[in-house]
């Protein structure tokens, strides 16, 4: 009888495993010993990250999205068909259709979804970016706007941990070419004692920050927004009056994580080496899905994708367990409109940002370019 793989989640990270086991796995798909199969929620694939171009209107539109079917190779059946319980118990997975999937091998690759509904007044009252319809409504915000009091809030938990860094960054030279920087006064707010919640990154945007006078708020846990008198209240009793709230959401995983058991807040208990759900055997999880304390990033996805496909491919044509995910990350960082730098880091070794340069900038402008060939499990 055929191994049976299914994925649940049509991102990233569920995507470049599809890819990977295919071009592994040629052999025995073709003889039937292994099927795999992917469920996920839209015909369109969206590059996440190009959503931070989109307010100062540095991407266009179209170079955001591709047709799920096109990225993902064809011997891959894919269904349009969220799912809504998994039993990993019985290896079934439900969708909304009404359709039962079975299994032998899962991978949960949900992801995370924007949950700004969880503090009063935030819906009505900021812009954020991690969406495609409200990256454009701050663009429109931004055009509109000629000086004042701009508030870059950050909620946790949230996907992307560097977004609030370049976003900020990005606000300021964006500001300063239009001619209204001096009429500008940025505040960044974090939940804890520090910009950032790794803290070599901390120690490294602080002083980057002094030097561009963007001011700052640490302990800042945001209790409520009110859109009317525009001010945005913290746990700690801290009021702060806008012109412009930027806000980077609170994040939760996906609902079916919630509904299904399988973890609190949607974000599944993994063994952060093996990246198996705690207790099984044959149920992986990666991306943003993950409980594990590390960044919620493409290039975590990515990462932890690689090692899924090479233990994957091990179990069911050798035997045997093939590594170890190393907790690896790699991240550019937009420091401006035209400079960057990036970190690097795994569980072993902290980050360390570097002296931001044009040519990191453009590197990061290029990899926007080569996202397609990343998704396709080719980069």
């Amino acid at each position: 009888m055929a191994n049976r793989i299914l994925i649940v989640g049509g991102g990233l990270a569920g995507t470049i495993i599809a890819n990977g086991l295919c071009r592994q796995l040629g052999k025995q798909l073709r003889s039937g010993d292994i099927s795999i199969s992917m469920l996920g929620t839209s015909d369109q694939h969206l590059y996440q990250p190009g959503l931070l171009y989109v307010p100062f209107g540095k991407i266009r539109e179209s170079e955001l999205f591709r047709d799920q079917r096109r990225v993902l190779d064809n011997r891959v059946p894919y269904a349009i068909d969220p799912a809504t319980n998994i039993d990993i118990e019985a290896k079934k997975v439900s969708t909304k259709s009404g359709k039962v999937y079975d299994y032998d091998y899962l991978v949960i690759a949900t992801g995370s979804r924007l949950m700004p509904q969880n503090i009063p007044g935030m819906e009505e009252g900021a812009h954020w970016f991690y969406d495609l319809e409200s990256a454009r409504k701050m663009r429109a915000a931004l055009s509109e706007f000629e000086g004042g009091k701009i508030i870059v809030n950050v909620n946790a938990p949230h996907k992307c941990p560097v977004a609030p860094l370049e976003i900020t960054f990005m606000l300021y030279d964006y500001l300063e070419e239009k001619g209204v920087m001096d009429k500008t006064e940025i505040t960044y707010t974090y939940p804890i004692g520090r910009l950032h919640a790794l803290e070599p990154v901390a120690e490294w945007a602080k002083p980057a920050m002094d030097q561009l006078g963007i001011k700052y708020e640490t302990f800042f846990n945001t209790r409520e927004v009110d859109p009317d008198a525009k001010t945005i209240t913290s746990e700690e009793e801290v009021t702060l009056d806008y012109d412009l709230l930027v806000t980077i959401p609170p994040h939760s995983g996906a609902q079916v994580i919630t509904d299904s058991g399988l973890g609190d807040g949607g974000w599944v208990p993994t063994d952060r080496y093996k990246l198996l759900h705690e207790g099984s055997t044959n149920v992986f999880v990666c991306g943003d899905t993950t409980n594990i304390p590390i960044s919620k990033a493409g290039s975590t996805a990515h990462f932890e994708a690689d090692t899924i496909v090479d233990n994957l491919v091990s179990l069911l044509t050798e035997g045997h367990w093939a590594r170890h995910y190393d907790g690896k990350v790699f991240c550019f960082i937009e420091t401006g409109m035209n400079e960057g730098t990036y970190v690097w880091f795994n569980y072993k070794t902290p980050p360390s940002p570097g002296a931001p340069s044009q040519m990191i900038h453009w590197f990061k402008l290029a990899y926007n370019r080569l996202y397609w060939l990343s998704a396709r499990g080719l980069l």
